[in-house]
C-alpha cells in the first residue's frame, strides 16, 4: 500500500472520528432524521475507501492515476456536500421531515455512484486511445529512426544527399497509420530494407533510384492521410 493511501485513510479515519464527537456530543435530537444523516454521512466516508481504490491503483502507471483525479474529485465533492447537509440536518433533526431527509441523502449518493463510474468509464476510454495511439505511430516512428540512421552511414555526399532527403520527408509525415496506409507503410518497409542493402554494398546508383521510389511511396502516404483527415 503506498504512503499517499495510507495517509488519505488515516484522515477519513480522523474525519470520522471528529463528525462522529460533534454528532453526539452537540445537542441534537436523536431522532429517525439524525440518525438518516448520522449513517449517510459515514457511508460518505466510507466510501471514499472505494473511490481511492478505483482513482489510485498501486498497479496502475503514472497516466492511469493523473486520470484518476476526476474520479477522486467526484468523491470528495460527494463527502462535502454530504457532510454539510447532514449537519444541517441534525440540527434541525426535531422539525425536519423524515421523508424529505430520505430524499436530501439517497439523491446527493445517487450522484456519487454514477459520477464516479462516468469518470471511470471515461479515464478507461482515453487510456484506450492513449494506447491505440502509441501502436498507430509505431511504424512510422520505426522508419523515421531507420531513415535517421542510414543517412548516417553513406560515404558517399551525393548519397547521404538523398538519404537525408528520404528522412526528412520521413520526420515531416503524418505518424499516425491507418487501414488505408498500411500496405504502402510495408512497401515503404521494404524500400527501406533495399536501401539498406545498397549502402552495405555500396551500389549508390540504385541507392539513388530506391531513394526516388520511396519519396514517391510516402508522397501518395501524405496523400491518404490528407483525404483521411
Amino acid at each position: 500500500m503506498s504512503k499517499n493511501k495510507i495517509r488519505g485513510y488515516i484522515t477519513l479515519a480522523v474525519l470520522l472520528a471528529v463528525f462522529s464527537v460533534v454528532a453526539f456530543a452537540a445537542p441534537f435530537s436523536k431522532t429517525m432524521v439524525f440518525w438518516l444523516a448520522y449513517i449517510f454521512a459515514v457511508a460518505a466516508i466510507a466510501y471514499q475507501i472505494y473511490v481511492f481504490q478505483i482513482s489510485f491503483s498501486d498497479t496502475g502507471d503514472v497516466r492511469s492515476k493523473f486520470y484518476g483525479f476526476p474520479i477522486a474529485r467526484v468523491g470528495v465533492l460527494y463527502l462535502l456536500v454530504q457532510l454539510v447537509l447532514s449537519l444541517m440536518q441534525m440540527a434541525f433533526a426535531a422539525v425536519f421531515p423524515t421523508w424529505l431527509a430520505v430524499i436530501i441523502n439517497v439523491l446527493p449518493a445517487a450522484f456519487a455512484v454514477v459520477g464516479c463510474i462516468a469518470a471511470d468509464v471515461m479515464r478507461d476510454e482515453i487510456a484506450r486511445q492513449d494506447t491505440r495511439l502509441k501502436t498507430d505511430v509505431a511504424a512510422m516512428r520505426a522508419l523515421q529512426s531507420m531513415s535517421a540512421a542510414l543517412a548516417g552511414q553513406c560515404s558517399d555526399d551525393d548519397a547521404k544527399k538523398a538519404v537525408q532527403k528520404v528522412a526528412d520527408a520521413f520526420r515531416f509525415s503524418d505518424p499516425v497509420s491507418s487501414e488505408q496506409t498500411k500496405d504502402l507503410e510495408k512497401e515503404l518497409q521494404n524500400q527501406m530494407d533495399e536501401i539498406q542493402k545498397a549502402i552495405i554494398d555500396g551500389d549508390f546508383t540504385l541507392m539513388n533510384i530506391l531513394c526516388g521510389r520511396i519519396l514517391g511511396s510516402l508522397a501518395e502516404r501524405n496523400r491518404i492521410c490528407a483525404l483521411n483527415k
